[in-house]
């Protein structure tokens, strides 16, 4: 699909990111959809290791976007929203919960990886 000419210099840098995720309807690493956000913004830049880390903080802050892990992000839209399970025995609520919670700790070593490299 050929891309519109569109007009970014008004636009925030999350707004510019959502639309490029948006049109090209797949995940991106997330230094490839911060160099374009960048592009598109016509933003002077002085350090680009500071902009490419505000972008990526201002993208990491808003809830339109999820991080899919190993440095890729996707839109929050793409993805079923979680159901929470009840169950009524404490042995295996416990147990489910040790594991979501081993979980969010294994993602967030993945973030604060992905965010180092």
């Amino acid at each position: 699909m050929p891309e519109e000419i569109q007009d970014f210099t008004k636009k925030t840098e999350v707004d510019i990111a959502y639309y490029v995720l948006q049109h090209k309807g797949a995940t991106m690493y997330y230094k490839d959809l911060v160099l374009d956000v960048i592009e598109k913004k016509h933003k002077p830049v002085q350090s680009l290791s500071a902009a490419i880390s505000e972008v990526y903080t201002l993208i990491n802050m808003d809830s339109r976007f999820h991080y899919e892990g190993d440095g890729q992000w996707g839109l929050t839209e793409w993805n079923p929203p979680e159901t929470k399970r009840h169950t009524r025995s404490s042995s295996s609520s416990s147990s489910s919960t040790s594991r979501s919670s081993a979980k969010a700790s294994r993602r967030k070593e993945k973030l604060f990886e992905s965010i180092q490299e």
